[in-house]
């Protein structure tokens, strides 16, 4: 039999390329239209390495479903390629500074699943995943928007956005009925008034203030952009000092008058254990929280009583959402470059996709649009609040450019800062907005 270059035969060919994986997936999908539409998308021929060892580094999950199908999927792709995966876990905090390591060194994980804008900080270093990108996007709906803005760079697709571990409010509903509310409000004024009057009765609410690399940011931004302010303009100059601005501090600190007290310090575990010891009646959090507290007989109770709300939207009046957002991206140095892009075409295809998605009950919202139709977002109507997550998410440098300067804003939580000061250490508005403004301008002038 005719061999390909890389030594394979035809046959192993079709079996590793995408096609072989298309044809399985096309007949399994129950995305109703779409799954006619997936016909027209072709797979790239990725002949894989034979015998290629993939190194990925990966962040340390939250959820326990989220590995054991991760590891799982990984296992289906050594039995179909005859190839072997190696993932190394770490906290999620370290993987930007060991990415930014193996770019700079040229040597280190092939593959990385790493955060937000780490693609844009050595996009010279990556390999070009726009045929993966094009193809699974075809096939699925198309990309949300976010993802665009994020895996693209001058025209080429520079990651894989795998998705999003997103936030919403988590709240215990009994206490809200009791203070008037069928459901928790969705607007910042309403969510302001009804925070307070939990307060009053007993129930303090919790958002970190502290350095929480999650929690904090992810809260901090969506309320910023939600009163219609922003950290720089769309040309990437600082724009902090601003009447919005003041309108969301002067909002924050009306909130942070129902929080319990330590917000201040607060890292990313310290509402999960607030909550779960019913210090608190709501927080912003994935869907971990609930997770948690299905796993433990004990705390049944709380978890009936647990629910899920969208983050409020704020006077813009749309939704302005800010969330943890996964990319993975495949290093230039790799030895194995078609088996990494295989790897995550395989990965993201419905067949592993939805499996894995069921697994952590939907603690990751992807961002190919069909992955929102899928089955897990209703089974339970207290996942439907994630869903729409990456649908609803804006870059964290909103709406400026994506690249060293929005990376370190975030890594050095400015926005955070500037509300945790005005709200928590007596520093005026101006001032506050002052130092956040000149730690902006230092950052994009990097």
């Amino acid at each position: 039999m005719k061999k390909q270059d890389n030594n394979m035969t035809r046959r192993d060919f079709i079996k590793t390329s995408g096609a072989g994986l298309a044809g399985a997936a096309i007949l399994a999908s129950p995305l109703g239209p779409l799954a006619g539409k997936a016909l027209a998308a072709t797979p790239p021929g990725l002949a894989v390495e034979k015998g290629a060892t993939l190194n990925v580094l990966r962040w340390s999950v939250f959820v326990g479903g989220d590995k054991d199908l991760w590891e799982a999927n990984c296992r289906k792709w050594e039995k179909l390629t005859g190839c072997k995966v190696v993932n190394e876990y770490i906290s999620w905090e370290d993987v930007r500074p060991k990415a930014a390591m193996s770019a700079a060194v040229g040597a280190g994980p092939d593959l990385v699943s790493g955060w937000h804008d780490d693609p844009w900080l050595y996009p010279d270093k990556l390999l070009d995943v726009t045929d993966v990108a094009e193809y699974l996007g075809a096939k699925y709906g198309g990309w949300e928007a976010a993802c665009i803005k994020y895996g693209m760079k001058d025209g080429r697709w520079i990651a894989i956005p795998m998705g999003a571990p997103g936030q919403q409010i988590v709240y215990r509903k009994s206490w809200a009925n009791e203070a008037g509310y069928s459901e928790f409000p969705t607007t910042t004024d309403e969510f302001i008034k009804c925070c307070q009057k939990l307060k009053s009765m007993g129930h303090p609410v919790g958002f970190a203030l502290g350095h929480a690399v999650g929690d904090g940011n992810n809260f901090a931004y969506t309320w910023l952009w939600s009163y219609g302010a922003s950290t720089v303009d769309a040309e990437g100059n600082p724009a902090i000092d601003s009447a919005e601005t003041r309108n969301a501090l002067a909002g924050m600190k009306e909130l942070y008058g129902a929080m319990i007290p330590g917000c201040a310090s607060w890292l990313d575990s310290h509402n999960n254990k607030a909550f779960l010891a019913e210090q608190i009646a709501a927080t912003n959090n994935g869907i971990s929280i609930y997770y948690a507290l299905k796993k433990d007989p004990k705390l049944a109770a709380i978890m009936e009583d647990t629910y899920h709300a969208e983050l409020p939207v704020g006077p813009i009046g749309k939704p302005t959402q800010l969330h943890l957002f996964n990319q993975a991206f495949i290093f230039k140095h790799t030895a194995v470059p078609n088996a990494a892009k295989h790897f995550l075409m395989f990965m993201l295809e419905q067949e592993q996709a939805e499996p894995w998605m069921d697994a952590m009950s939907g603690y990751v919202t992807p961002g190919l649009k069909a992955y929102r139709k899928l089955p897990v977002w209703t089974r339970d109507p207290k996942h439907t609040a994630y869903r729409d997550c990456v649908k609803n998410m804006l870059w964290n440098g909103y709406p400026g450019p994506i690249g060293p300067g929005s990376a370190a804003v975030m890594a050095e939580y400015v926005v955070v800062d500037m509300f945790a000061n005005y709200c928590t250490r007596g520093m005026s508005a101006d001032k506050a907005i002052g130092r956040a403004e000149k730690a902006i301008a230092r950052a994009y002038r990097r």
